[in-house]
């Protein structure tokens, strides 16, 4: 099955950025996403997976009959074997160019927690890294970040030569892991926000993503911008009084039947967007797949439509 790259609106009506301003590389059987403006940079390796290829195997229902598919599922699950996912992994890489390179991922935990990394201190340190997001500038380390619904992130400084990788969930979000990890470039590596590429893989949409008003109430509590990343109900989301909590005095129902609390939709991209733009990286070098993971089952997993399900992942690295 090909990649389309055709331009789509949400179902909100709202015209997302066209996935045709990124391409596809097929190799080994595998569509890899890749980024032109990365593909430029003769030192940088880089590509987003999608869930086509692989050795794995999913069934999915289909008119009510059960069919068996073929996947390329990078994530330790517990529907597939470690063997499975190895050989998908070695696939994926090769398809990328990595080649031979040192693989370096995390244990991710949905926090602000970021790595330099080096040969030196991975040597030193032979325990899991716990955190969501890597950088480096050195030659030969492949950094790499799991999804299935979350923002993957890409960010290379094409002056200074350095790259990150970022997991970014709501959580990781609304504490600006990109812009933290963006930081720690400039202090690690001297680098200059303007000399930065950001990229924003395949993660759920707007359309897609609904949360509570927990959600909505921190993101309110750290961005004086937050209402333009969500729909309706945001405002009533945010007030005070409609903490869940007293909710039952007002409708005096006994428990278990009160109404459920108001949602809305988060733009998790549009976030992630805003945020990398006023750390100053260029917004015309800011680039988004335009892909949702649950739209588009066909060609990514999707924690929240398909629960037990793969993992993409999204690797940079300098050659």
């Amino acid at each position: 099955m090909a990649i389309a790259v055709t331009k789509k609106k949400t179902t909100r009506g709202r015209r997302t950025k066209s996935p045709s301003k990124w391409r596809v590389r097929r190799a080994r059987g595998l569509q890899i996403l890749e980024v032109p403006a990365f593909v430029k940079l003769d030192w940088l390796v880089h590509g987003f997976s999608t869930r086509l290829g692989g050795t794995s195997e999913r069934e999915t229902l289909c008119d009510g009959r059960k069919l068996s598919e073929k996947v390329l599922n990078l994530g330790f699950t517990d529907w597939d074997t470690r063997d499975r996912v190895l050989s998908n992994r070695k696939k994926f890489f090769q398809a990328t160019g990595a080649g031979e390179m040192q693989v370096i991922g995390m244990q991710q935990i949905h926090s602000d927690v970021i790595y330099r990394v080096d040969s030196g201190n991975l040597a030193a340190d032979a325990n899991p890294l716990k955190g969501d997001a890597l950088i480096t500038r050195e030659r030969g380390l492949l950094l790499v970040v799991q999804t299935a619904d979350c923002i993957p992130i890409l960010l290379a400084d094409t002056k200074r030569r350095a790259v990150a990788a970022i997991h970014a969930g709501w959580r990781g979000s609304v504490r600006r892991i990109a812009a933290k990890a963006l930081g720690r470039m400039q202090m690690e590596f001297g680098t200059s926000p303007e000399d930065v590429i950001a990229a924003l893989g395949p993660g759920i949409g707007q359309s897609c993503y609904e949360v509570g008003p927990e959600v909505a109430k921190e993101f309110h509590a750290q961005f004086p911008q937050a209402r333009e990343w969500f729909d309706s109900p945001f405002d009533s989301l945010v007030a005070d009084g409609n903490d869940p909590n007293w909710l039952p005095w007002l409708t005096m129902k006994p428990p278990g039947h009160q109404p459920p609390p108001p949602t809305a939709h988060l733009d998790l991209i549009a976030a992630n967007c805003a945020i990398l733009i006023a750390a100053g990286i260029p917004p015309a070098k800011v680039f988004s797949s335009g892909f949702c993971t649950e739209c588009r089952l066909d060609l990514f997993f999707s924690y929240r439509r398909e629960h037990s399900t793969g993992r993409q992942m999204a690797a940079i690295g300098i050659l």
